[in-house]
């Protein structure tokens, strides 16, 4: 019976296998036959290649006669080898197969875990229970030793502020943001106001109970035709609670109302643009085969380009028209329109001028005629083509199929179970010595608190500012285009992620709440953490000598979140190192922003389709990174590089007395007249973040250095109007300045419009303070200049498009801590023909099946309306209008008018 059990089992194994990879090859030829695909003559070229391989997989059972001579691929016969003897060798070696297996099982074990074809084929399991299922991989729970004192209202909060801003004793007179104009007064933003430093850092170290918290809400006052940042507090709400002006974080004593973005009620503006292009709609369908008529079937749709405004005086902005298609951030079409909507009378607003293939014109009337009488210099027409699929991520039309590629990649997998742990309700977040809070803003998104290693705090907090992008071309959008996407939101455009695309299946995801004009919203699964291999080796070598050889495997622990802002999608990682390095990336994808292609336009870019280019611009992402190094006493050194020459008494005369060689030039940066900063030239040196007063082993003062990684830039263009004072952050690789709990941020979400005179001006934080043994924040820049090129469509790739910096300890030990690791290995070499000696520290992969991974699905916002209700689910053209923004106005939403 035994023998018999064991017998099914390899026959099944056997069989098993040539099933497999006789369906996987019909499924093939189905695919081969998919209209996405030509392969006709691959299809035959590859069963010809593998036909030999398939031929010796087969069993008699499928009609193969070991008698039979067989073929190679070319067709060409071979003797076989196979006989009489050889056939009784199998049969014997079947019958004492139960007696081997027992008695080799263990070494046939540990030769199945270094063969990976083996282990697949000897693990397999035919029967259930044969191999465990890995039960360990589930989340471990952490308790945070302290309450999250920077996590975002929860909707209970904000309800409550929400209902208490609008009794009448606060007298703001406001109208639901849903229904208001530009001359009501309206809520934009609900927020948690993050505590000052010295009251947080009383509270973490355990001295103090937990500050008071407080919100700030941004009210649009249209009425007066001003913006108002309030400081809501204490909460909860109570008799002790009061609202003031925030205003000692901004440098404008006033918001301009000029510098507002849209309003979620745009109806004033939909109808201007519709006014504008639906008498156009005779030429427009002849010019570009579309037109903008205000309908929900409109062909044609509009997209704004910023700034609006110099200084708040005024507002205007060019909008462009592009085609109503999947991707149509790749269609634009060559008709620009030039509108004024100053100030909150929107009987006043219009529009100012027209551009085609440039050639201005005051009116529609005046494009309309040049038309009719033939008089206008046409552009050419763009190719409609429906079935084309190019702005699209779907297959059709997008090559061959590669080899194997139908096969799912590998994976991550925890066999052993999760290594880090989360306090999902603090979100406090722990692993191999690290331990930080995070937390969620409508701004900028993610961002990280009180930072910890090895039981000491290194960095208070990291948070992004700003990102900006500015364009360049010969026509009015691209040339006028300079983006903040603070004002439109990061955090507000988070998106829920794709499980297994997005993060490895077995991260940890975690929900992400904002409240914003119209209500509150939680996008669940809008953060993922994760644990990786990097793939590499933190460190290795190969020695002779005791204890030299061996390797620290490199595991890496990353939180992401990924917003899409318009076009473009933005993936933020944060990514934590078993030596203290803590690497910040961010890369994009999505869609370019595309521009119309004419021979003018070769200096800005790359034609990328008959009328599309994709077009030159910079992108440009700040960070705040508040150092706490041993402390909160820190101070800035220069370490770069010199080349000397010296003079030496024992030089061999052959190559005489003197020579040349590189030097260390270690320079203190003592005041903020001198911490305006670019990376050395040829990446000669580094700025370290140090505590003079706290030093290693070694005397050396303990710091972390900024180490420049992926795409270390800074903005090109220092010298323009659109970007005068409101990205003074960006024109430089990085600063350091003195911290100040009125120093916040580099950027607010008035300065898109504001660069004559923001309302923070980066530069104004340098006031000649001291760095000397100060609490410092180093404000960082990644960014890419992006000379966008063919392969940049239909989207962008994240492999080019990424700009990274590491935080990276420098004399902060007194040696490499990453030699903790358990997850290691020491080789010493025996006597010959002995076996070398391993010590993996006990640590081995356990043996088991990881769990199946679910199906994919996709949901994750649940939305509450300004009372406090649920929001009922949107249709899918409301989705679009609140994920595009004015990146993309749409007629349609507006003609309820």
């Amino acid at each position: 019976m035994a023998f018999s059990n064991q017998w099914r089992r390899v026959r099944s194994t056997l069989t098993n296998t040539n099933i497999d990879t006789t369906t996987k090859t019909t499924n093939n030829d189905n695919n081969n036959n998919d209209s996405s695909f030509n392969m006709i003559s691959d299809k035959t070229q590859t069963q010809a290649d593998y036909e030999p391989l398939l031929q010796s997989q087969q069993q008699p059972t499928h009609g193969y006669d070991l008698e039979d001579d067989a073929r190679d691929g070319s067709g060409k016969k071979y003797r076989s080898v196979i006989n009489r003897q050889t056939v009784l060798a199998l049969v014997c070696g079947l019958l004492l197969y139960p007696t081997v297996f027992w008695a080799l099982k263990p070494l046939c074990m540990g030769l199945t875990r270094s063969s990976p074809t083996e282990y697949a084929a000897a693990t397999v399991p035919t029967t259930e229970g044969e191999v465990p299922t890995c039960h360990t991989a589930d989340l471990l729970p952490a308790h945070a030793p302290r309450k999250n004192i920077w996590k975002n209202l929860s909707i209970k909060e904000a309800q409550e502020i929400r209902k208490w801003l609008w009794q009448p004793e606060q007298g703001l007179n406001l109208t639901k943001s849903t229904l208001a104009t530009e001359s009501d007064n309206s809520v934009f933003l609900i927020e948690a106001f993050a505590p000052k430093k010295i009251d947080a850092l009383a509270y973490l170290n355990g001295s103090t109970a937990i500050p008071d918290k407080y919100a700030h809400a941004i009210i649009h006052h249209g009425t007066s035709e001003q913006i108002v940042d309030y400081l809501v507090g204490p909460l909860p709400i109570s008799e002790r609670t009061t609202l003031r002006p925030l205003t000692e974080i901004y440098h404008r004593p006033e918001i301009p109302y000029n510098a507002h973005s849209f309003l979620p009620n745009m109806s004033t503006f939909g109808f201007l643009i519709s006014s504008t292009f639906a008498p156009l709609a005779e030429v427009t369908q002849d010019l570009f085969g579309g037109v903008a008529i205000g309908q929900a079937n409109d062909t044609l749709i509009a997209a704004g380009t910023a700034p609006f405004s110099y200084d708040g005086e005024w507002r205007r902005m060019w909008a462009g028209l592009k085609l109503n298609v999947p991707g149509h951030y790749l269609m634009p079409v060559d008709l620009y329109a030039y509108f004024d909507l100053s100030g909150t009378d929107t009987s006043k607003w219009h529009m100012v001028r027209l551009v085609y293939n440039g050639q201005i014109f005051s009116s529609t009337d005046d494009f309309k005629q040049a038309w009719s009488n033939g008089t206008l210099m046409r552009s050419k027409k763009p190719v409609i083509d429906p079935t084309d699929g190019w702005t699209t991520r779907s297959r059709v039309g997008k090559g061959q199929k590669r080899d194997l590629d139908e096969r799912a990649g590998p994976r991550s997998v925890s066999f052993d179970g999760l290594r880090f742990r989360v306090d999902q309700e603090e979100q406090y977040i722990t692993w191999m010595g690290f331990s930080f809070y995070l937390g969620f803003e409508r701004d900028m998104g993610l961002n990280l608190w009180d930072i910890n290693f090895r039981g000491e705090r290194i960095i208070y907090e990291i948070t992004p500012q700003e990102a900006m992008a500015q364009y360049s071309g010969t026509d009015p959008h691209q040339a006028t285009t300079v983006y903040l996407d603070r004002a439109f939101g990061m955090g507000a455009s988070v998106k829920e992620l794709m499980v297994g695309y997005d993060c490895p299946s077995e991260a940890v995801y975690l929900p992400a709440t904002i409240h914003t004009a119209t209500g509150s919203s939680t996008r669940y699964n809008a953060i993922c953490v994760f644990e990786k291999d990097s793939a590499k080796p933190l460190s290795r070598h190969t020695g002779w000598l005791k204890d030299e050889m061996g390797a620290i495997k490199g595991y890496e622990l990353t939180v992401r979140s990924i917003s899409t802002v318009g076009n473009y999608d933005y993936l933020f990682d944060y990514t934590f190192q078993l030596d203290g390095t803590i690497e910040i990336r961010v890369s994009a994808s999505g869609y370019l922003q595309g521009g119309v292609w004419d021979k003018t336009q070769h200096p800005y870019g790359h034609q990328i389709r008959d009328t599309t280019m994709g077009s030159l611009h910079d992108h440009v992402i700040n960070y705040k990174v508040d150092f706490d190094i041993a402390g909160t006493k820190n101070s800035l050194t220069a370490a770069t590089l010199e080349v000397e020459e010296i003079t030496t008494p024992w030089a061999d005369d052959a190559w005489g007395s003197t020579f040349t060689q590189q030097r260390v030039n270690r320079k203190r940066i003592l005041t903020e007249d001198d911490s305006r900063l670019e990376y050395p030239k040829n990446m000669e040196g580094n700025y370290v973040i140090t505590n003079e007063d706290e030093r290693n082993a070694w005397g050396y003062p303990r710091g972390y250095a900024v180490h420049p990684g992926a795409s270390a830039i800074h903005l090109t263009n220092l010298d323009c109007k659109r970007t005068q004072d409101n990205v003074n952050w960006a024109k430089h690789h990085l600063s350091v300045t003195r911290r100040h709990d009125h120093e916040p941020y580099s950027s607010s979400i008035w300065n898109i419009h504001l660069p004559g005179e923001p309302t923070v001006d980066f530069y104004k934080f340098f006031d000649g303070e001291s760095l000397d043994q100060e609490d410092l924040v180093a404000w960082i820049n990644l960014g890419t200049h992006h000379i966008p090129r063919a392969e940049d469509s239909p989207q962008t790739l994240t492999n080019v498009a990424t700009s990274s910096v590491l935080l990276v300890p420098f004399n902060y030990h007194d040696y490499d801590v990453s030699m903790e690791s358990m997850n290691s290995i020491i080789l010493n070499a025996a006597e010959p023909n002995q076996p070398w000696l391993i010590d993996e520290n006990g640590v081995k992969p356990s043996y088991c099946l990881p769990k199946k991974v679910p199906d994919f699905t996709y949901t994750g916002l649940k939305s509450w309306d300004e009372d406090g209700n649920p929001a009922t689910s949107s249709s899918i053209l409301e989705e679009r209008k609140i994920a595009e923004g004015w990146h993309g106005i749409h007629a349609e939403f507006f003609n309820e008018l």
